[in-house]
């Protein structure tokens, strides 16, 4: 097989898939190396298709779909259990958390895709960040970040954000 048609059949996998596909079964489906695939998809973002590296694997983002909604909210915090309090709340109210981003004052917009949408994806994310020592994209603004949240209807994105308000992790436009 030609890369090139790798890279087509890649990017028809990521478009049929519901969730997220790891780079090491996409490396194992076309029996190539890891970095092949990671090489693969970096040409796949430079010619425009929306893929995204996330920490369940690639994905095409299927957002705002069946007339969900999409929104963003503000919130600070500080500290792993708040974090994952944060993200448990959201999932467990419906949401489905999009990304994270960060205003850093020398870079400007820092983006990280999440694609969280159940209680396994928090467990996950979590372990992998205390596996890994790794200090979230918010630590780089004393706790301030943005997600972008999607929800099934406005119910349920008010219902999130009143549970965020009451714990102390939203901030407020009012």
């Amino acid at each position: 097989m030609k890369a090139w048609e790798r890279r087509e059949r890649i990017l028809r996998d990521l478009k049929k898939n519901n969730g997220p596909i790891k780079g090491t079964e996409l490396a194992q489906q076309y029996n190539v190396t890891r970095q092949v695939i990671v090489q693969d998809v970096a040409l796949l973002r430079a010619r425009g298709e929306n893929v995204l590296a996330t920490p369940q694997g690639y994905i095409i983002p299927k957002v705002g779909e069946d007339n969900r909604i999409v929104k963003k909210i503000v919130c600070k915090h500080a500290g792993y259990d708040e974090i994952e309090d944060e993200l448990m709340t959201i999932v467990d109210l419906g949401g489905r958390i999009i990304d994270v981003i960060v205003e850093h004052p020398v870079y400007g917009e820092i983006n990280g895709s999440l694609e969280i949408s159940s209680r396994l994806d928090v467990e996950e994310f979590m372990s992998s960040l205390r596996k890994t020592n790794a200090e979230p994209l918010s630590s780089l603004t004393d706790g301030i970040h943005i997600h972008t949240i999607e929800t099934r209807d406005e119910e349920s994105f008010k219902r999130i954000k009143k549970a965020l308000k009451d714990r102390g992790y939203l901030i407020d436009e009012d």
